[in-house]
Order: structure tokens, then C-alpha cells, then sequence
């Protein structure tokens, strides 16, 4: 009963359709584009959103890519960023020491000076997007002529420094449809970016692994970032207005971000194959990986501090994944995507069928030996760096310097399981002489072969290097280049749809891109209705401080009693991974809160766009604003955004 609130009153209030479909390039939004957007209810015309020849007054201005993996957007004349927590997870696990524990304590820097820098944070700013397409054919054709060898690597080299050259800019050149298209993105890049805040992570993910891709959700999942220019806040030119209007069911709602990668244009040859081949192997030995570490964190706060971020990441993935096969089944996935082969040709249909047919069994192998060998034991980085050290003394070196970031219980089980599962799905000739020696020796008692590797970290070394890989390769049998049939099945698809009047987005690849929808409520199953927003009564129902998901400061709990506004709420925003931390705006461009994860039901949206289920789930900026003024008190933030 926990997932079902039912709002009779809100029932009542007029609610607007589900959202188009459609991650549209920021710099592609035609007139066309702007009545839908303005029949939803948006207040703005295109030019105010995104317009390279008026910088520094437009919205999209204000929103920025941390790196390529989250967005974020400046949200004062200072430089001040806010994004999601769990985007700047990695840094608060970075910076944080056994004394001071950034993740479990949060961090605020109630001076200027407070702020902490970071090393290797980047912050690009999107100033213009060029069609080269003819650009990119010209040279293509120009090497080919003068008998060159070239790629993909060759042409976005070659373009990117000659735009760099000509305007100083950071350049990007970014494929769409398999080629039909190319675009270059040039963006103005900042290197010294500083933390300014954030909560804890019982605040901040709240809920946990549990919640993950769930609804409703209860996390106050933002953290502020500042980006400094030669050793000042940088004077931003533009910067996105805060709102605590508020919103309402049926509200336009539109997010500007950066998301990381979709593939709408793969065949049902490749969804069927993901989902019943490759996507059990990896969700079965993922899960399991979880369960081992999360026992241990458990058990020892000391191995959560130095296992969380990794666990984070898996986790994160692992779900995703397997709620992705279940879509993909419940949807109906594989047929709605048979249906709209049927005009494609059926050289490339069948090309993509025999090839997906040849590599069934060689390709399950592989996900064995990846997700147990080379990713199924947090040490194998760090003897893959030895076995590439230039001296005994350096491989030593390694070996010391990473190990203190380990735990041996954890490892070791790690390594027991991997070693299970790796002898027991890899054929004969794939594994190695000395690994084959070890299976010999120790039969099957695998945690005695791990106690003997991590006792022997030459031994380790040698066992993880010895996968014969080739070996895969020479089983292999082809019937065709499969990366090429996909291209052509890309193209060919793009140009039926162009036939027939279809107006068409690319794939998303971590160029700006602008979703546009509502406000609204979800019905994930049958006479199942959830609300569009949660409130501090559901952190009150899930609080459990025994459990370290479901816990919270003591001093935070009673504050509650002070904060009635919503905390997270959903929209029908099409967005995927690398939206996390774009704004969610109103119909005025103004911050009505944060994205930061996707429901349960949209977990096929990689592949496919269900609408009514696909849902943007969004901390209430309110609700940021409330930690930030009433429970922190950092009135110097407060002050600088309004």
C-alpha cells in the first residue's frame, strides 16, 4: 500500500494530454515545434529558448554539461550550479576522509572561501550548433581521393581542431541517424569548478536502492556547485530565475539537459537479442555482486565508506537493466518494432537476423568473462596496472598504493563468486593453461581458491591476464559486418519515416537536447493510481533508522514538522540518462525543480517511448529551497538567489 496515494480531490482538476514524444535538438526548434509547445502552455517562443546569435539571453544559455554525464544549470549572477546529488556522488566520496565523511555527513560552506575545489571537473557552456554535414562529405571524399585510410576518428579529429582553430571553442562534432546528419557543437569550457553544498545522503537518496526507479520517491537529490573564473565566481551573463509559485496537475512542464544515450533506431533483432541473451547474464551476476557487497556495508560502516561509490554505480546500472528486459516484455517491445521493419529492406532484415543468429552463443560467453573477470572483482583494475608496470619495484607500488582502498572480506568473496561462475560458463579452450592448473588444484572449492589469490597477488595477476581473448574472436562466425548492417538499418528506417512526413529526433548522444510535456499523475498497473507529487507525510511512513536507506538525522526529522509542500513530483518529460540534474521548468522558463530518475515503467525508454507510462521524476525546488533556508540555514545562498 506504501506506492498508492489517492488524491480524490485532485481528480477533479483538468489534465492535459500525455507529452509528445521526443528529445529535440535545441538548436532544431522550428515553428512547428513551437506551437506544440505552446499549445501545452508554454509562454515563451523559440528564440527565448536557444538563440546562438543573442548570447547570454536565452534559457538554454543557463544550462551546462558536467562532463558529459549529468547537466546542471546556473542559477545566479555568480556562478552558482545546481545539479543532481548523485551526480556529484563521486566528488563527496573523493573528497571525504574517516574524519570528515561527506557522503553520510553532507557538506555546506557557509563562506565563499569554504567552497572546495575539485580536480578535474569540467563545465561546458553550448554556444552554437553548425550543420557540417556537406563539410564532413567533402573531406571524407578529399582523403579518399588522395588514397588515405581513414574512420569516424580521423573525420571528427580533422573537424573538430579546424573549428577549434577558427573560433577558440571547445568542438565537438557529433554523428545523427548513423551519418545521414552531422553537427558540431562548440561550447565555452570552465576547469575551476568548487562545491559549495550538499546534504546528506539519507536526505538526499532517501529511500535507497528500494526507491530506485520507483514512484513516489522522497529524496532531496540537488547539490550547488560553484564555477569560478580566474580565481573569481564567475559573472554569469544569464542565469535561470527560481519559482515557488508552485504548479499544478496538467502544467506545461519542458527540461533543457544533456542526455547521454538512447537507441530508438535499434532493429527487433537487437532488442530481442539484449533482452533474452545478454541482459540475463549481466542483471543475474550484477544482482548477485550487490547482494555480496551490500551484506558487508551492512555489517561494517567501514566498508560502506570505501564500497558505496562502487556500489552506487552498480546498482544503479543493474536495475536499470533488468527493469528494461521486464518493459521490453510487458510493452511488447520486439513487435512494435517488427511492425515498423516491415517496409525496411529485407537484404539488411535478414543480414541483421543471421548475424544476431551466429553470435548468440559466443556473445553470452563474453558477458561471463566480462562481468565476472574483468568487472565482477573490484581488484582486477589494479592488476591489470601491474601487469603493465615497467619494473618489479613500480608493479609493487601499485600494489600497495590501491590495496588500502580494499577490503579483504569483500574481495574475497567477490573473487570466489567470479570464479564460480567464469569456470562454470567458459568453454575449455577459452580458459588459460594456469587457470586451468588452479581449477585442478582446488576443484570446486572456489573461496579457497580465493583465500590462495588474494594471498598471492602474483598468482591474481597472472589468472586475470591470462583470459585467452583471441580465442573468442577465432570462434567467431560471421555472416556479415554487423556494425554496418545496423548503421544501414539506421538509415534506412530514418529515410522511410522522412517519406512519410514523420518529423524525427536523433538518437540522444550528449548533445543539448529540450523534452517538453506536463505535470502529471501516473496509473502504472491496472486500477493502480499514484499522485503526481509526494510529501513529508511518506518520509514519516518509510523512516526506519535501523535501516540505513530508510533513515535520517534526528534533527531533520523534527524539522519536518515544519516543511508541508511537496518533496518530489513527476512529469511525462521524455528523458534518459545524462538528464539527471537538468532543470524542470514552467511555462515562463523558470526552475520548478530538478530531474533525477525515471519510474519503473519507463525503463524500456532506451529502446522505446511508452506514452502515459513514461514518467520524469523530479525533486520540488521548494523543497531544496526549505533545506537550504530553514534546516541548514545558509542564508548567504538563500540571499544570493533571490
Amino acid at each position: 500500500m506504501k506506492r498508492l496515494i489517492l488524491l480524490a480531490a485532485l481528480a477533479l482538476l483538468p489534465v492535459a494530454a500525455f507529452a509528445d514524444e521526443g528529445m529535440w535538438m535545441i538548436h532544431a526548434l522550428n515553428q512547428a515545434l513551437e506551437k506544440k509547445m505552446q499549445e501545452r502552455g508554454l509562454q515563451l517562443s523559440a528564440g527565448e529558448i536557444y538563440n546562438a546569435d543573442a548570447p547570454g539571453a536565452t534559457v538554454s544559455d543557463a544550462v551546462v554539461s558536467l562532463g558529459f554525464y549529468c547537466t546542471a544549470s546556473v542559477i545566479s549572477d555568480e556562478g552558482l550550479l545546481i545539479t543532481n546529488h548523485h551526480c556529484a556522488y563521486s566528488d563527496l566520496f573523493d573528497l571525504s576522509t574517516p574524519e570528515k565523511n561527506y557522503l553520510e555527513d553532507g557538506y555546506w560552506a557557509f563562506h565563499r572561501q569554504d567552497e572546495i575545489p575539485l580536480q578535474g571537473k569540467e563545465v561546458y557552456f553550448l554556444k552554437r550548433v553548425l550543420d557540417v554535414t556537406d563539410e564532413v562529405a567533402a573531406v571524407s571524399d578529399s582523403l579518399t581521393a588522395r588514397g588515405e585510410r581513414f574512420g569516424s576518428r580521423k573525420l571528427t579529429s580533422i573537424l573538430e581542431r579546424r573549428y577549434a582553430a577558427r573560433t577558440g571553442l571547445e568542438a565537438s562534432l557529433n554523428s545523427m541517424w548513423a551519418g545521414e546528419k552531422y553537427y558540431l557543437a562548440l561550447y565555452t569550457t570552465y576547469k575551476d569548478i568548487r562545491l559549495v553544498g550538499a546534504p546528506p545522503v539519507s536526505i538526499a537518496a532517501f529511500g535507497g536502492d528500494e526507491d530506485n526507479w520507483e514512484w513516489p520517491q522522497h529524496k532531496g537529490d540537488f547539490a550547488l556547485y560553484r564555477i569560478y573564473d580566474h580565481g573569481e565566481p564567475l559573472q554569469s551573463p544569464w542565469h535561470l530565475r527560481i519559482s515557488r509559485a508552485g504548479y499544478r496537475e496538467g502544467d506545461y512542464a519542458m527540461v533543457i539537459g544533456y542526455p547521454g544515450r538512447t537507441d530508438r533506431y535499434s532493429s527487433s533483432y537487437k532488442v530481442d537479442y539484449q533482452t533474452r541473451v545478454e541482459r540475463p547474464v549481466t542483471n543475474r551476476l550484477r544482482g548477485n555482486q550487490m547482494e555480496i557487497v551490500r551484506k558487508w556495508m551492512d555489517a561494517d560502516p567501514g566498508v560502506r565508506a570505501k564500497y558505496s561509490d562502487w556500489f552506487f554505480s552498480l546498482s544503479n546500472v543493474q536495475e536499470m537493466q533488468e527493469g528494461e528486459v521486464q518493459c521490453v516484455k510487458r510493452f511488447g517491445v520486439v513487435e512494435e518494432k517488427r511492425a515498423q521493419e516491415k517496409d525496411l529492406p529485407q537484404d539488411i532484415l535478414q543480414g541483421l537476423a543471421d548475424e544476431y543468429a551466429a553470435i548468440e552463443d559466443i556473445e553470452r560467453e563474453k558477458a561471463y568473462y566480462r562481468e565476472t573477470i574483468v568487472r565482477g572483482m573490484r581488484i582486477t583494475p589494479t592488476m591489470l596496472r601491474m601487469s603493465n608496470a615497467k619494473t618489479p619495484e613500480a608493479r609493487d607500488e601499485i600494489y600497495r598504493r590501491d590495496i588500502g582502498a580494499l577490503d579483504a572480506r569483500v574481495e574475497k568473496d567477490l573473487i570466489a563468486y567470479s570464479l564460480e561462475e567464469y569456470f562454470g560458463h567458459m568453454p575449455a579452450d577459452v580458459v588459460g593453461h594456469r587457470q586451468d592448473s588452479l581449477r585442478k588444484a582446488f576443484g570446486g572449492d572456489w573461496k579457497a581458491m580465493a583465500e590462495h589469490l588474494w594471498d598471492h597477488p602474483l598468482a591474481l595477476m597472472d589468472f586475470v591476464t591470462e583470459v585467452k581473448i583471441t580465442t573468442f574472436n577465432d570462434r567467431e562466425q560471421h555472416t556479415g559486418d554487423l556494425t554496418d548492417l545496423q548503421h544501414r538499418y539506421t538509415r534506412a528506417l530514418y529515410h522511410d519515416r522522412e517519406a512519410k512526413g514523420m518529423v524525427q529526433y536523433p538518437d540522444a548522444n550528449s548533445t543539448m537536447r529540450l523534452t517538453y510535456g506536463v505535470v502529471s499523475s501516473l496509473e502504472p498497473w491496472d486500477a493502480v493510481y499514484t499522485s503526481w507529487y509526494s510529501s513529508p507525510r511518506g518520509l514519516r511512513e518509510k523512516y526506519d533508522p535501523a535501516q540505513h536507506d530508510f533513515a535520517l538525522p534526528a534533527d531533520f526529522v523534527a524539522a519536518l514538522d515544519r516543511y508541508d509542500g511537496p518533496v518530489n513530483f513527476l512529469t511525462d518529460n521524455d528523458i534518459t540518462g545524462g538528464n539527471s540534474g537538468s532543470p524542470v521548468l514552467n511555462a515562463r522558463g523558470e526552475v520548478i525543480g530538478l530531474a533525477f530518475d525515471g519510474n519503473k515503467e519507463s525503463l524500456a525508454s532506451d529502446v522505446s517511448f511508452t506514452p502515459n507510462y513514461n514518467k520524469c521524476v523530479c525533486v520540488d525546488i521548494r523543497y531544496v529551497l526549505w533545506i537550504l533556508e530553514d534546516y541548514v540555514g545558509l542564508e548567504r545562498i538563500v540571499k544570493e538567489l533571490e
